[in-house]
């Protein structure tokens, strides 16, 4: 058997109005399935279903655990699930406050156990989480989201014997070129690009349709499970 269809197959994707989410959610339209966008901000949930055509929306903060068991107990059991990255902010522990630190754990880490404790998934779909690449390769410069990161991917791995026959997954990006980074002012943003593509094997950082090409490629082997990708352009071994 190869990869398993996605067509007709039921796809929600949590953080989907934006970068990897965005792509995820394009990439199972485009190959036919039937795809829920989760996500907080109504105004991005317009537009990506403007953009990616027909696609059903709702807008929910990944952080309350309530509102994420709500829409799973008022939807038919999906096919396949994705959780992707998280609104948050990072930098040095130390130059941080605590409560930025806490509502990072909040946003990425309990998103994604919000989701996994309430998920409806048919036996053989998918849940795919995203962390990151320091997870695997720890950053001083954004110390609590290497942990953040390094949990997830435990989290993964832990979850796919529990929810077994239900898979589950991880993909770890390096730097991505996605919205998340508009924070920072364009000119800082550049330069920071630059010096990550020339410290990669790639000489380059990566695109959101590279880490959703992954993520659909996991929901369709159905022989995946425990699994954590890294999809960094070398980032991690260099």
């Amino acid at each position: 058997m190869g990869a398993l269809p996605l067509a007709d197959r039921t796809v929600a994707v949590f953080c989907g109005s934006s970068g990897i989410g965005f792509a995820t959610a394009q990439a199972a339209h485009a190959l036919g399935a039937r795809v829920t966008i989760v996500s907080r901000s109504r105004e991005r949930l317009a537009e990506a279903a403007r953009e990616i055509g027909k696609v059903e929306t709702q807008a929910i903060d990944i952080r309350d655990a309530a509102a994420v068991a709500r829409f799973f107990d008022e939807c038919a059991p999906f096919d396949n699930v994705v959780v992707s990255a998280a609104d948050l902010s990072v930098g040095p522990l130390r130059q941080r406050s605590l409560a930025d630190e806490r509502a990072a754990m909040d946003s990425k880490f309990w998103g994604a156990v919000n989701v996994a404790h309430a998920a409806r998934i048919v036996a053989g779909g998918s849940l795919t989480l995203v962390s990151g690449m320091i997870g695997t390769r720890p950053s001083g410069a954004a110390t609590m989201l290497s942990a953040i990161n390094a949990a997830i991917d435990t989290l993964a791995k832990a979850l796919a014997t529990e929810m077994a026959p239900v898979r589950v997954n991880c993909v770890s990006p390096g730097r991505i070129e996605t919205p998340w980074w508009d924070y920072l002012p364009q000119e800082q943003r550049l330069a920071l690009f630059e010096k990550t593509a020339a410290a990669t094997p790639l000489k380059r950082v990566g695109r959101p349709e590279e880490v959703a090409a992954q993520i659909v490629h996991l929901m369709q082997n159905g022989f995946m499970t425990g699994s954590v990708v890294l999809v960094d352009g070398g980032g991690s071994v260099a």
